[in-house]
């Protein structure tokens, strides 16, 4: 019965994190910047589910080392504990350790009427691009653990 459950709960976590990432950053983001006229609003809107999405990943990716520590029958558990590993790192510097950056050139651009100038413009571009293959990098970590993490 335990082995059951811990597998239940690892599939569903797996699930739940490589899903919310996916439709956050892969669907629903860039509809805010399709859909949306105010730029500002999109990015403000798409902030906001982003940082859900990294608190979300910072639950399932803690809850996931901790089941996956606890079966120790899982053949690839230590692959699965390194992904989990790699994909909670993405989140730390991605979302925790760029976005405040990112958040306090937008609000100095709020201030001057929505305006940024170039420099502005250029370092948010730059910590931007920086975030989004970070991103992608945890996507790709995220089919890797959704693939490794399948009971055999």
């Amino acid at each position: 019965m335990r082995a059951y459950l811990l597998n239940l709960a690892r599939t569903l976590l797996v699930t739940v994190w490589a899903g919310s990432l996916w439709t956050v950053g892969y669907l629903a983001a860039p509809l805010f910047f399709m859909t949306l006229q105010d730029r500002m609003l999109a990015g403000t809107m798409a902030g906001i589910l982003f940082r859900a999405e990294a608190w979300l990943s910072l639950v399932c990716g803690l809850s996931l080392l901790v089941i996956f520590r606890a079966d120790p029958y899982l053949p690839s558990r230590s692959t699965c504990m390194r992904l989990v590993v790699g994909m909670l790192l993405c989140v730390l510097v991605g979302y925790f350790g760029l976005q405040p950056f990112m958040a306090e050139i937008r609000a100095a651009a709020s201030q001057a009427g929505g305006v940024m100038d170039a420099t502005m413009r250029a370092r948010f571009g730059f910590l931007h691009g920086v975030a989004s293959l970070i991103y992608l990098v945890q996507s790709f970590l995220a089919v890797a653990l959704v693939l490794r993490s399948r009971s055999n």
